[in-house]
């Protein structure tokens, strides 16, 4: 037995980075953006909101690049199930609960059509889905063109508003009448109708919250997360051991594919319309997992780390926009991130491998 440091036990924790870079962070935005408004409450929403999209997107890519695949159709698979929400509610008349029944039941069959391949040819992860990617975004504008003659669908936010179960669970915000006595009592502000200004929570940060939780809580504490953790660490030593390596990485597949539609279902639901959205996302969620901890290389990674990643996504994404830097420079910091997540990240599966 060897005794080990606190700080080297911190240091072998996969999320250590990202909890010290979302600190780092909320210093530098607290001391250069403190007075302008970011950090009151509907500043905090703001940014958020931000990193509740984000987060869910990252939640699902985490766990998947923890098993050693990747996902490369999320951002375009926003868009898609977009489209397969909207055009049945515009266009068909269908119920809005129904279309995004069917949006969900579409996307989970996509994701699981995309592990099947995956495992069926043995091709890289990386390949097939990047040709989803091409097929799903031709497909969401190719179908926008066919039914509203543009990119663009209107029109789905008040039929979603219209339907119980659609505004119930993914439009608008919660605790509304907390908020309100919130305000009346000082802690927000009140605005001159009596309204609160920050009506509520907005609901995709609920959704997040409890994503994360019932994740991480697979990925730590049971069977389900153990085989995650060894497919993605040696595949053909887990299947040796009688892991089901194949139905492991199809069903995170899955996962994904349910990750992108509940992003998209909440934004239609919000913005009122389905476009060509999820830009870049597939990026920008590898990018929370990768700063959250999570090794490209798998076995290795948190959805706790992932969490904070999107989180320090979504500070900087907003905070920069609180101070006097130019926006151009957002990308730039998310490489920098990225560089430096890689970095420790190989530092730290060396101090692992060695112990």
């Amino acid at each position: 037995m060897r005794k080990e440091s606190w700080f080297g036990h911190l240091l072998n924790r996969p999320e250590f980075a990202a909890i010290s870079g979302a600190v780092l962070v909320f210093l530098v935005f607290a001391l250069t953006a403190g007075s302008s408004g970011m950090f009151n409450l509907d500043g905090v929403m703001n940014w958020s909101q931000v990193s509740a999209y984000l987060g869910i997107l990252a939640v699902g890519a985490c766990l998947l690049m923890i098993a050693g695949e990747f996902d490369l159709s999320i951002g375009s698979m926003i868009g898609f199930v977009g489209m397969m929400v909207a055009i049945p509610t515009v266009y068909f008349h269908w119920p809005s609960s129904l279309a995004i029944l069917f949006a969900f039941a579409g996307s989970m069959l996509l994701g699981a059509l995309n592990g099947y391949l995956v495992m069926r040819t043995r091709l890289p992860s990386f390949i097939v889905t990047l040709a989803f990617l091409f097929i799903l975004r031709g497909l969401t504008l190719a179908l926008s063109i066919m039914f509203a003659d543009r990119t663009i669908v209107s029109g789905v936010g008040d039929l979603a508003q219209q339907d119980w179960l659609a505004n119930t669970l993914f439009h608008g915000v919660a605790l509304k009448g907390l908020f309100t006595m919130l305000a009346h009592h000082g802690i927000g502000t009140l605005l001159d109708n009596g309204h609160a200004l920050v009506p509520g929570i907005p609901k995709v940060i609920l959704w997040w919250f409890g994503l994360a939780a019932v994740c991480a809580f697979v990925l730590a504490k049971t069977r389900a997360g153990n085989w995650i953790l060894a497919v993605g660490g040696d595949a053909n030593a887990a299947k040796n051991v009688g892991i089901p390596v194949r139905r492991v990485k199809i069903l995170l597949f899955v996962l994904t594919a349910f990750c992108s539609c509940l992003f998209a279902v909440l934004q239609v639901c919000d913005i009122g319309s389905a476009a060509d959205r999820g830009l870049q996302k597939e990026f920008e969620a590898i990018i929370a997992a990768v700063i959250g901890g999570t090794l490209l290389t798998g076995g290795y990674g948190s959805v706790v780390g992932a969490c904070f990643g999107a989180l320090i996504f979504g500070v900087v994404q907003i905070g920069i926009a609180y101070t006097n830097v130019s926006s151009d420079w957002f990308r730039v910091f998310l490489g920098v991130m990225l560089l430096i997540a890689v970095l420790f990240n190989h530092y730290v599966r060396r101090r692992v491998s060695q112990s």
